[in-house]
């Protein structure tokens, strides 16, 4: 922990953990304000836009107000779906003693994390390098000149108003004191940003160390409900897929792929995992999976997606494909935009309760199903008198709430049992659905958009899934259409309401140039292609570093502290993570040596990390592996359409080391002279560095040159 104001500051502040439940309190009622958020476009900003905090949002005219008046910046962070962010605006943000204390101390900033990611990536590491932990909402105290020096996550009403005054207190008295330590903590934020990352050119990661990288992740497995570490419990699919690939690029691993395909049939089967209208939930506060923190985001379910495509190809098993299917399900009901953007999240929170749309007590059930298959569908989803879940965060909490799961996951229901299963879900769903819903946060976010776009493609071409296809393929067209400027070659990160912002950020540009790449794989259209080099000429031109190897997260505009380099795969996957993964791909494609070439000074940039902490990148780790070994190319000739059945064989096995490309657009040169033998309408070849394999256009020899690449 750094030595800061923060050490003086906690000794005078009453004792209370920053994750108790709040003190029940009553709602004050004051006269309707209106402050500078009501010009915003985000959900979060908007919904604060009635406080009687005088808030600015992020930009220059706070920093210059605060240093013409001298006063310390206050910095409260969250997003719009968030449930703690929700309680601590109806306890303080709308309280206008809280906003008498803050309009007369501080000048005060609101800002959407979803849309400045970077900025609250730096604020979120220099609280928890102070020791005030992390999470949402976070508030952190600054000077004019955007250095923090004190902070934390959600505080109760009466310890934020002590928090206020103590804050302008020191300010006040110490203020040159504070100030110093402030520029000292943003020295070091920016020293551990910079620093000791990179490796000397020449190394590489050994293929022992790729495996134990994804052992490290096994020696902490829950062998009883799954996951790894205790609660709360994230789904985190980055660390699962490490495993899935380490498994297939040293042979089969059986301890790393059972781990894996548990842990998706306990999540699947918990709370955490809608029983009724399909899609995840952020967390589980359990070791069981079972009782959620009800939000839904678009990037979690993507990612899922993804990972129980890739578990049902592994396994063969159906009913993890069955839960791909259900997540689309939700997703194109709940969360498409007519247009084929996606939306980013469902809320915890409805009617001022957290998880009231989705719980239930006993005696809805009955009433609602009848005694007999009330009884029935008690005892499938664990619904008892008692319940498993009490709302504590409300002052008039919701008891004897039943959070659904699988009661049972191991019994299987015959062919009646699952008609009658369907039926009462039906029954429930069209019930629920007359509910409040939770809130939505409507914007469209291209980084998160990227992810979804790749997972519907995969789904697409694996599955035989033509809704999911169409919407992949809609939503390229929308981001080309509202988030792209082909003049510039410049992707915007955020719109809603047919307006678009200006922010430029990493994740956008990699996680989208990746969703691409799935779409031209899965598509093999070649203005996919086309657009993804056209993407990734933007994305190169904008955040690499071309003297320390890397990509720089946003931009730098003026209004940062300083450039980060993410690398952190946290609840998403880092952008430069996703951003090598890419590049790597699209090499293999392309034959481009130039490409290639920035990928390995990536891999450089971030070579120590990846082996001091591998358990923190462990995406980096997936796509140096996949970078460092040539892969299988399934070239796919002829006739498009004839050639879907080979397309889709190329796809129906779990093989990280492939990429499949077509004859015509921007590929390598020798796919573009690879003709169909007489009297085929179409072929696959299949190569290694200058090897192929002779053209086949039988679906089963597909798989098995795949598959035996898979074991060697």
């Amino acid at each position: 922990m750094l030595r800061t104001a923060a050490a003086f500051l906690l000794t005078l502040l009453p004792a209370m953990s920053a994750d108790a439940a709040p003190d029940a309190v009553k709602k004050e009622t004051a006269a309707k304000h209106t402050n500078r958020l009501s010009k915003e476009k985000s959900p979060y900003l908007l919904q604060h836009q009635h406080n009687p905090v005088d808030w600015y949002p992020w930009g220059e005219e706070a920093f210059e107000k605060a240093k013409k008046e001298g006063k310390p910046v206050l910095l409260s962070i969250g997003y719009s779906t968030c449930h703690w962010c929700h309680v601590m605006e109806r306890e303080s943000f709308e309280s206008a003693d809280v906003a008498m204390v803050i309009n007369e101390k501080f000048i005060a900033i609101k800002l959407d994390r979803e849309e400045r990611p970077d900025v609250d990536g730096i604020y979120m590491t220099a609280m928890q390098a102070i020791g005030m932990g992390g999470g949402w909402p976070l508030n952190v105290f600054m000077t004019p000149d955007r250095k923090p020096f004190f902070g934390g996550t959600y505080f109760p009403k009466n310890k934020f108003i002590v928090t206020l005054k103590r804050v302008a207190e020191l300010w006040s008295e110490n203020k040159d004191a504070v100030v110093k330590d402030a520029e000292n903590l943003a020295k070091e934020l920016e020293k551990f940003a910079t620093e000791g990352k990179s490796a000397e050119v020449g190394a590489k990661l050994p293929d022992a160390f790729i495996n134990g990288a994804a052992t490290g992740f096994a020696e902490n497995y829950d062998s009883k409900w799954g996951g790894w570490g205790k609660a709360p419990k994230f789904p985190s699919p980055q660390g699962p897929e490490l495993m899935l690939l380490s498994a297939a690029h040293h042979g089969v691993n059986k301890q790393h792929t059972d781990q894996v395909l548990h842990t998706c049939r306990m999540m699947a089967a918990g709370g955490i995992y809608d029983q009724i209208g399909g899609g995840f939930a952020r967390y589980s506060v359990d070791e069981k999976w079972l009782v959620p923190h009800f939000e839904k985001m678009l990037y979690d379910n993507a990612q899922l997606i993804d990972l129980y495509l890739n578990a049902g190809l592994i396994s063969g098993d159906a009913q993890y494909h069955n839960v791909a299917r259900d997540v689309i399900r939700y997703i194109l009901r709940d969360m498409a935009h007519k247009d084929g953007g996606f939306y980013s999240a469902e809320d915890a929170d409805s009617e001022g309760h957290e998880g009231k749309f989705y719980a239930w007590t006993k005696k809805e059930f009955t009433e609602l199903l009848g005694a007999e298959d009330g009884q029935w569908a008690c005892e499938f989803f664990g619904v008892t008198e008692e319940g498993n879940f009490e709302d504590h965060s409300h002052p008039d909490p919701l008891k004897k709430q039943n959070v659904l799961s699988v009661a049972k996951p191991g019994v299987k229901l015959d062919e009646a049992g699952q008609k009658r299963l369907a039926a009462v879900k039906q029954k429930l769903f069209d019930a629920r659905a007359k509910r409040i819903r939770p809130h939505l946060d409507d914007k469209v976010l291209t980084s998160w958009n990227g992810l979804m776009l790749g997972a519907m493609a995969r789904a697409g071409v694996i599955l035989d899934h033509a809704q999911a296809m169409a919407a992949a393929k809609k939503n390229f067209a929308f981001v080309q259409s509202k988030m792209w400027d082909a003049s510039t070659k410049t992707l915007y990160h955020r719109w809603r309401d047919g307006e678009r912002d200006t922010t430029q950020l990493l994740s956008a540009y990699a996680f989208y140039l990746n969703g691409c790449v799935d779409l031209y794989e899965a598509t093999l259209d070649q203005s996919v292609l086309e657009f993804a080099l056209a993407l990734k000429e933007g994305m190169v031109a904008k955040f690499f570093d071309a003297k320390g190897g890397g990509f720089y997260t946003s931009t730098g505009t003026n209004d940062l502290l300083y450039r980060a380099k993410d690398d952190y795969d946290g609840a998403e996957p880092s952008g430069n993570g996703v951003a090598m993964l890419a590049l790597a791909r699209l090499a293999y494609i392309t034959d481009d040596k130039a490409l290639h070439e920035k990928v390995k000074q990536c891999l450089l940039a971030f070579h120590n990390r990846m082996v001091e902490m591998p358990a923190a990148v462990p995406l980096m780790i997936k796509a140096a592996a996949i970078a460092g070994r040539e892969p299988f190319r399934v070239v796919i000739a002829g006739d498009v359409e004839k050639g879907r059945a080979l397309l889709k064989a190329a796809h129906s096995v779990y093989q990280p080391h492939r990429v499949i490309l077509g004859t015509a657009g921007p590929v390598e040169p020798m796919a573009k002279e690879m003709k169909v033998p007489e009297g085929r309408p179409a072929a696959a070849f299949i190569c290694t560095g200058q090897m192929c394999k002779p053209p086949t256009s039988d679906v089963d020899t597909v798989k098995k040159h795949l598959t035996e690449q898979k074991k060697k």
